[in-house]
């Protein structure tokens, strides 16, 4: 569904991702964990089409998309749910999840048979409607981003650090969820530092340190590799 070729990436000077290669099965979910600073969110982006890349190719469903703006990948099946979440903070619940319909334009009736979807998968949203985002715990607000991207009708989602300033028992939660997404056939591209937990739900995975892929595998496979046990896993894992 998406290959990224010898992807690389600068913010002016500095280079962030070097010669990056990359690519996700309809149906699969992917990871790509490393250290804070890898460059793994800039590869997200890139994807996005928020950061024009330096070298290389991005395909999306075999067509190029290197140079398509971000509203169109948007169009064209492409959401992410980004890093820090960054909900519309004054906006309430329902009108977040409204906002990640834009582009598709729907009938007031759709509209609200898709919102009703989300509060389904995600209950939690439903009791806080009318909320404004700015009042929800940051797991809600994580749900609401990852709601809100659902709402644009991807075919291929982009999840950038949802563990981010969660209490463990609340990153249970969200990854029970990418689980559920996962179970439903969508496919997904999961940028994470909890590389356990990424690993441990990932159908393949990247290890991106200094801007470069170091490693790939199945998530099993990286899950037992010694080099990433020691370096992301920690000795007790």
């Amino acid at each position: 569904m998406l290959e990224l070729d010898n992807a690389s990436l600068s913010y002016g000077p500095i280079e962030a991702v070097s010669g990056a290669s990359i690519q996700v099965r309809r149906g699969d979910v992917v990871a790509i964990v490393g250290a804070n600073g890898a460059g793994k969110s800039t590869l997200l982006k890139a994807i996005s089409g928020l950061i024009p890349l330096k070298a290389g190719r991005i395909r999306f469903e075999g067509a190029d998309i290197t140079t398509m703006p971000p509203h169109k990948r948007v169009q064209a099946g492409i959401a992410q749910s980004p890093e820090g979440r960054q909900v519309f903070p004054n906006q309430s619940v329902i009108d977040n999840l409204a906002l990640g319909a834009y582009a598709r334009r729907l009938s007031s009736s759709a509209l609200a048979s898709e919102i009703d979807e989300q509060f389904r998968f995600f209950p939690r949203l439903g009791e806080r409607r009318s909320q404004v985002a700015i009042t929800l715990s940051g797991g809600e607000q994580q749900m609401l981003a990852i709601g809100r991207a659902l709402m644009a009708g991807p075919r291929l989602l982009l999840l950038d650090e949802p563990s981010l300033g969660l209490a463990p028992l609340v990153i249970k939660d969200i990854f029970r969820a990418i689980a559920r997404l996962r179970d439903s056939g969508m496919t997904i591209l999961l940028v994470e530092q909890m590389a356990n937990l990424a690993l441990a739900i990932a159908d393949r995975g990247y290890v991106l340190e200094t801007g470069r892929i170091s490693m790939s595998g199945s998530g099993r496979e990286l899950m037992r590799d010694p080099r990433v046990r020691e370096a992301y896993l920690g000795a007790g894992h």
